[in-house]
């Protein structure tokens, strides 16, 4: 059923066989419009969140390799960055450049890449004094070679389990700034835009707000759940990993 499909006639409708969520203020079937917003909502915090590492990771691979003066020169970017909320950033952000999906998407890069990048740099510093990359140096290996061979497949699992944690909150992000009118713009469901849409008939039809708000929930749940087992799978590893390195640069 086409989720933007308006009739007036069964408008405000409880749930039932024809409609299993009900229908909003204009008839528009609930479910559909559940299911299109979450293809919405998940896509684009998906999306902001791959153009995130993509920016972040090599930034934190470029500091932490080479260090000095590059480095201290991006960690105060990032500091600078980081010295204020998330959330206030991105709403300031989306204020300035209006609502939509490109700027929407530019507004959560803004505030996602500088965790990435430091955590990159982290991990960087923590490898380069371990031996397998002394060793590598030793048999002739380059740069870009070390990085490929060895930084980076280190640098995986703890983007990864971040990337996991993060994605809950990039889509309760993404929601808020639909919620306050900075985000993806009616009629196209979305599911914090459905909840600003259902907020004025929540004493009378509660499951307005209810159903999308339950939806961002069991997302964020599960995501969270599999970010934690990720975190702790990855901790489980990196000992076997640095012997596979050193195996590797011999």
């Amino acid at each position: 059923m086409d989720p933007n499909v308006v009739d007036l006639s069964i408008r405000l409708q409880v749930p039932s066989w024809d409609h299993w969520l009900g229908t909003d203020q204009l008839g528009r079937d609930q479910l559909s419009r559940i299911l299109t917003g979450g293809q919405t909502t998940v896509g684009i915090s998906l999306l902001a969140l791959a153009l995130a590492i993509l920016v972040g990771v090599p930034i934190g691979l470029f500091a932490g390799y080479w260090g000095g003066r590059v480095d201290w020169a991006l960690m105060r970017l990032v500091d600078a960055f980081m010295a204020f909320p998330e959330y206030i950033v991105a709403i300031v952000i989306s204020g300035l450049l209006g609502s939509g999906f490109f700027n929407l998407l530019f507004a959560i890069l803004i505030v996602k890449w500088v965790g990435y990048a430091r955590l990159v740099r982290s991990v960087v510093f923590q490898e380069k004094s371990k031996d397998y990359l002394l060793v590598a140096k030793i048999s002739g290996a380059g740069s870009c070679a070390t990085l490929w061979r060895h930084l980076i497949p280190h640098v995986i699992g703890p983007v990864l389990a971040l990337a996991t944690l993060d994605i809950g909150k990039v889509i309760l992000l993404v929601a808020s700034l639909s919620y306050i009118g900075l985000g993806i713009q009616p009629p196209h469901p979305e599911w914090g835009s459905m909840l600003n849409e259902g907020r004025a008939y929540f004493a009378r039809d509660s499951y307005l707000m209810i159903v999308p708000g339950v939806a961002i929930f069991l997302v964020v749940f599960v995501m969270n759940i599999l970010g934690n087992r990720l975190v702790e799978k990855f901790g489980s590893d990196r000992r076997e990993e640095d012997r596979d390195g050193i195996t590797n640069s011999l």
